[in-house]
């Protein structure tokens, strides 16, 4: 703040009442306060009393994808579990896979002096927090790596599922199998495409570009990838679906459909086992991923300053009917 003071000409008094929004300060003056924090990067310390005090402001900041999916609820209410067990709140907000939404997340974030913070990362650069790590505040990356700094990371085995489906598919006698992903863009993707190709190599079953589509699941998107897989002179006779998403859209695609693929989703999802036919899933526990994710973030939180640590967790699939017929 004496920074700031000191570029615009003003009073460490005046630069408070533009941060904090007070009235009596002239307009001229209020602009050029705000062109020097916008030059010096100032951020205002909404904990900095707490802190002064040596105290927490019993918060940690959860930053997510999308609250709205069901996936990142369960693990919203993982991390709410163990946040309560150490008498902290949880602060949460959607990236929307935007990575200057989640670095503005952070920003506000660590604005707030939360004592920790978790991030489903959007994007791959990350050394905006190198500042808050090395000033003390804990960060662990959860469902995705961390692009450009080293940090506690859990994930979760989306090669080692995939290749596992393609296994499942191939043991029944397919050997034309399509695989949906989300965006190239994202690193679950990017990781569940790989483990198709891996296991297409190891089943014996040719990997074909042309069975593969690689786009944010809509109707519209998932739609367009089922009909470039199906009506065709040698059609796909089984699908993957990459995530939960891309697995509801396309059993609406397919419910007018006489003769339908084989379907394995990744990702499980509610009412997958009362559909005709019940879906096979790979599943991996929402709840596990929130867990294992704060707790190592407490642990950093209470002093473990041991070298930066990966946890994978595992893939299961369930057979429940949808993949389970044979060619």
């Amino acid at each position: 703040m004496n920074d700031v003071a000191r570029l615009a000409g003003v009073s460490i008094k005046t630069v408070s009442r533009v941060v904090n929004d007070e009235a009596g300060v002239h307009a001229d003056t209020a602009s050029r306060v705000h062109a020097a924090i916008d030059q010096l990067g100032f951020r205002r310390n909404l904990g900095a009393r707490n802190l002064r005090r040596g105290s927490s402001t019993g918060t940690i900041g959860l930053i997510l994808e999308d609250v709205a999916n069901p996936f990142y609820s369960g693990v919203t209410r993982a991390v709410e579990e163990i946040a309560r067990a150490h008498h902290r709140h949880v602060l949460t907000g959607s990236s929307d896979g935007d990575p200057e939404r989640e670095r503005e997340l952070a920003n506000e974030f660590c604005a707030r002096q939360v004592d920790g913070l978790l991030v489903v990362p959007a994007g791959a650069q990350h050394g905006y927090l190198a500042e808050e790590m090395r000033t003390g505040t804990p960060v662990v990356f959860l469902d995705r790596p961390a692009g450009d700094i080293v940090a506690d990371t859990v994930l979760v085995d989306n090669a080692g599922g995939a290749a596992e489906a393609v296994a499942h598919l191939a043991a029944y006698g397919h050997r034309r199998i399509a695989f949906l992903g989300d965006s190239p863009d994202i690193y679950t993707a990017r990781e569940r495409l790989r483990g198709f190709r891996e296991g297409c190599a190891r089943a014996g079953a040719r990997y074909d570009e042309r069975l593969v589509s690689m786009a944010a699941p809509a109707p519209d998107t998932v739609s367009a990838a089922l009909r470039s897989v199906l009506d065709t002179a040698d059609p796909a006779t089984a699908l993957l679906a990459g995530n939960n998403r891309a697995t509801v859209h396309t059993l609406r695609a397919l419910a007018g459909m006489r003769r339908r693929p084989a379907l394995i989703g990744f990702d499980d999802f509610e009412l997958a086992d009362l559909v005709r036919p019940p879906v096979t899933v790979l599943a991996h526990d929402p709840a596990a991923l929130g867990e294992a994710a704060a707790r190592s973030l407490f642990g950093r939180m209470q002093g473990d300053v041991s070298p930066a640590h990966k946890v994978v967790l595992p893939v299961r699939l369930i057979p429940r009917g949808s993949a389970e017929v044979r060619i």
